[in-house]
């Protein structure tokens, strides 16, 4: 039946010729409608026609805030049309954290137990949109009984796969997938070939992250793909321009290569018939595009499966072949997959020589019309290069780094450094090209970068003197460059003694080239530069009333920082004698050899999708660590055609990483102080990738603004929270409060820690939460970097009555917690600061909507501001119903930073205009992420 109300409704939208008239039809549409709603009495047609209108508005982009609970009672109808209006309106409207979400669950289980499989399938497309813990807590069970039910129609199972792949992603830890194993194995061989690829993309993530025990999957994978290679068995309707399943292959080839290569011999040479059955098949170039893509898709893959299994395979020489021919193609695509696939080869391979003749066409495609194909161009050039290209390639890369794009540059540059540091054969060509890549790159030199060159030229006594010559002659030029200008301090502060008697090195002219650029930076890059300053005067005592004035010049600057080096270098200059100087100004010593960091922050760039790289871009070294990791997590693939049964892992105590572990000795604390962790026992084991527990935030964005109160509450357990902060540095006392008659055994907690933000809790929570009582545990919070996110508390207990409980809630520290309000600066000192720092990236601005239905109160506003510790200055603003702010951040490592707030309500548009500006571009953009976010919903 058609709905002739919504056809003229959608006509008279369409008809609306500006946004005006299309805003006053939905405002009366609305308005009828809710009335409708009100009235009640509706039969199922007008249900469904008003739900259809609703949805709409919505997908115009319109805001809906009723209609909800008539489209959950569409649901429950038996009748077809209206069932399935609701649906559309479920998976439209909810999301996983709505609070209507459990009202659907019973009908949604309700369908899904239902004989008709129609309604199975629409049950099935809502828990797959809407995905919530509390949908994949309830309902797994029931759609992998779909799944794995003899009586299942091939639509249905084929659904239910990939329902369950879409729950498994979101809440791994919910979906008891181990448990399962032997069933879905045993689907990979379901004659439907649509039920099987579901079934083989859903196996697929089960294998990544439980190896050993889907195992089983490697033998149907491979007698798969021997049915449809070699014995030809598969359905006409799935022949897709003459390649037989291309889809199916591609993914049976790819879960093969989630496993280490087979020790028995004719499990390889099974293999390696199937692979050159691929090859001989693609040796004809088809004239239709879709017969080449699905082809070489094929294709593709089973060069990396030969890759993965013997790189000086005969099919690998064959490969490189191919590959030389598809990195030269017309079409994007196939150079796209072509050079990825040749870096895959570059990685593994003994010999580089057969890509060693395309290295001109690798150049080439650097300058590719593609992005992507210049990123794959990229990767290739730094797998492929050794000790006989080296030079070649850096320069090629360093030349095209100038005109690069912006989104490479970052990645560009690391990649440079790593192959300049890994390949260098003298001293001085290190320093000459990794201070011409500072020098060329310019703000996409991350400080990764130039600590580690600090470090190579502290741990190498041969590379001073002429890093420190070399660096002032760049320091001279005219070109302003932040980061050559740090390294320049640094090593100049340290090795300038060195050429202090070579022409036109003098200790004047030292400090001259450094001291002309001190004005250009930012506070930070000023901050580095006046500690090369004392330490000048501690090496050229013919310069110090030079250095003494700069001193002299910045104790009365406004930043806290700056100001307070100043003053104290003053102070150790002028002391009557110079044994604090020289003990103070001591050289550094070498640093200890550790990883790179370079290859670190490199393998943090290059994550994972959902499919997990069998490997990773760079030398043979690192994938042969891969492979010996893969290997040392599985047992022989030999074993792998007797079915397995499920062996529970061996927990391991989950642990706090401190911030500074790459520096701790491996011998023991003399207080006996070794491990600050926080305690987990060994049964249990707690997850790393958990999802908030819902109802978490009223109490973490409230203590966001106080120092103490109710972090979370639910039937079992009350958290309390105090806290206190001074400077970089807080303390947390968390109260677990068990408000249950029964005892709540193995109480444990797990709570992050970074770099960024170290969390240390001195002594374990109790083990055990007596009936009607509660337990504390004391926390030492240091903030050494600017952060973003807010560390996870994980709590584990079982309890007598409901057995096993877990949450996962944040704390409320946030960047504001480290801050210091400052309430004492006039209008002139505010915005002459406010215009020393400038615009973007320093300022963040935003202008959003009040989320307030009572509009703005000014009160709220001030209490919010005041919560997160800005100091509110009076009578600043020209606008008195504006707000000014200021506040200094303590960062640790990182510094002080000064942050200056603008707040300007409109009060009649309900809207809010924010500006933040600090000297910090991560600190702006959070400090205004943070306010815009209460502003919103608490103002």
């Amino acid at each position: 039946m058609s709905m002739r109300g919504l056809t003229v409704f959608i006509a008279d939208i369409r008809n609306c010729r500006v946004r005006e008239l299309e805003e006053k039809r939905i405002n009366k549409e609305m308005a009828n409608i809710r009335s409708k709603f009100k009235e009640g009495n509706l039969n199922g047609y007008q249900k469904k026609k008003y739900v259809c209108k609703l949805l709409y508005m919505y997908i115009l982009g319109w805001d809906i805030d009723f209609g909800h609970m008539e489209a959950v009672n569409l649901i429950a109808s038996t009748k077809y049309s209206e069932k399935q209006i609701g649906y559309l309106a479920v998976t439209l409207l909810f999301h996983e954290n709505s609070d209507l979400v459990r009202l659907v669950v019973n009908s949604i289980k309700k369908d899904l137990d239902d004989m008709n499989e129609i309604y199975n399938c629409l049950a099935l497309h809502a828990i797959a949109n809407i995905g919530g813990r509390e949908m994949a807590e309830t309902l797994a069970l029931d759609v992998h009984r779909l799944l794995i039910s003899p009586t299942s129609r091939s639509f249905v199972q084929k659904k239910a796969a990939l329902t369950m792949l879409r729950l498994f992603r979101k809440h791994p830890d919910v979906i008891p997938a181990t448990d399962w194993a032997d069933r879905v194995i045993a689907l990979m061989d379901e004659y439907d070939l649509g039920v099987a690829l579901s079934v083989t993309t859903l196996v697929m993530a089960f294998a990544q992250t439980f190896p050993e025990e889907y195992k089983g999957c490697y033998v149907k994978a491979l007698q798969r793909l021997k049915r449809i290679l070699i014995d030809r068995d598969f359905s006409l309707d799935y022949i897709y321009y003459k390649v037989p399943t291309p889809w199916l292959q591609v993914k049976c080839l790819r879960l093969l290569q989630y496993y280490p290569p087979p020790e028995d011999a004719a499990v390889r040479n099974e293999i390696n018939e199937l692979l050159q059955v691929i090859v001989n098949n693609s040796q004809d170039t088809p004239k239709n595009v879709q017969h080449n893509n699905a082809q070489n898709a094929v294709l593709f893959e089973a060069i990396n499966l030969a890759i993965h299994l013997d790189s000086n395979s005969q099919i690998c020489m064959q490969a490189a072949v191919l590959l030389g021919r598809f990195i030269s193609s017309k079409e994007t695509n196939v150079r796209y997959l072509g050079l990825e696939t040749m870096a895959h080869l570059a990685a593994c391979a003994d010999s580089l020589e057969p890509i060693k003749k395309h290295q001109e066409t690798i150049i080439m495609s650097l300058r590719d019309k593609d992005i992507s194909v210049r990123r794959r161009g990229l990767d290739l050039l730094y797998s492929m290069c050794d000790t006989s290209n080296s030079k070649v390639i850096i320069s090629e890369l360093l030349r095209y780094l100038q005109i690069a794009d912006y989104t490479l540059r970052e990645e560009m540059v690391l990649k440079i450094a790593i192959l300049t540091e890994k390949f260098a054969t003298a001293y001085s060509w290190y320093v000459d090209i990794i201070l011409q890549l500072i020098s060329t790159a310019g703000d996409h030199v991350g400080e990764e970068v130039w600590f580690r060159v600090v470090q190579i030229v502290t741990n190498n006594e041969d590379l001073q003197e002429y890093a420190a010559k070399t660096v002032l002659n760049y320091l001279r030029s005219p070109q302003y460059n932040e980061t050559m200008i740090k390294v320049g301090g640094y090593i100049l502060g340290e090795f300038g003694h060195l050429i202090a008697n070579s022409s036109g090195c003098s200790p004047i002219e030292q400090f001259t080239a450094v001291h002309s650029k001190f004005s250009l930076c930012s506070l930070q890059t000023r901050a580095l530069l006046l500690t090369t300053y004392v330490k000048f005067v501690n090496l050229f005592p013919e310069i110090k009333s030079q250095v003494l004035t700069v001193f002299n010049q910045y104790r009365h600057v406004l930043d806290s920082e700056l100001q307070q080096r100043a003053c104290e270098y003053m102070a150790i200059s002028t002391l009557p004698t110079d044994d604090m100087l020289q003990t103070v100004c001591e050289e550094m010593p070498p640093f200890p050899e550790r990883e790179s960091t370079l290859v670190i922050k490199l393998n943090q760039k290059q994550g994972d999708t959902e499919d997990k790289r069998v490997w990773v871009i760079g030398g043979k070294e690192a994938n042969l660590e891969r492979r010996e990791s893969m290997k040392a997590r599985m047992s022989s693939i030999d074993s792998i055609s007797t079915p397995t049964s499920f062996t529970a892992p061996e927990p391991r105590p989950a642990t706090t990483t401190n911030g500074n572990s790459h520096m701790m000795s491996a011998e023991p604390d003399l207080l006996g102080l070794d491990d600050l962790s926080i305690s987990t026992p060994n049964n249990v084991q707690l997850s790393s990738n958990d999802v908030p527990t819902p109802g978490f935030e009223p109490g973490y964005h409230k203590l966001q603004r106080a120092a103490e109160g109710v972090l979370f509450e639910d039937m079992h357990l009350q958290i309390g929270l105090k806290s206190e902060y001074h400077g970089h540095l807080g303390r947390l006392a968390l109260y677990f409060g068990n408000k249950t008659g029964a005892t709540l055994q193995n109480f444990t907690t797990q709570i992050d820690s970074t770099e960024a933000l170290t969390v240390i809790s001195p002594t374990p929570v109790a083990n055990v939460v007596e009936a009607r009582s509660q337990v504390q545990q004391l926390l030492n919070i240091e903030c050494n970097e600017f952060f973003r996110e807010s560390p996870g508390l994980r709590i584990s207990y079982t309890s007598q009555a409901t057995g096993p409980q877990r949450l996962f809630i944040k704390l409320p520290v946030v960047l504001t917690k480290f801050m210091e309000p400052i309430q004492s600066m006039d209008g002139n000192s505010f915005f002459q600061r406010w215009k020393q720092i400038g615009g973007a990236p320093r300022e963040s601005q935003v202008v959003f909507k009040s989320g307030s239905q009572s509009g703005i109160s000014i009160e709220s506003v001030r209490n919010i501001l005041d919560g997160y510790r800005f100091g509110l200055l009076d009578d600043v603003d020209p606008n008195p119903s504006n707000f000014v702010g200021a506040g200094v951040v303590h960062g640790g490592k990182a510094g002080k930073v000064g942050a200056l707030l603008r707040l300007e309500p409109n009060m009649e548009q309900h809207m809010y205009r924010l500006t933040v500006r600090t000297t910090s571009e991560i600190v702006s953009e959070e400090l205004r992420i943070i306010l815009e976010r209460s502003l919103t919903y608490d103002a």
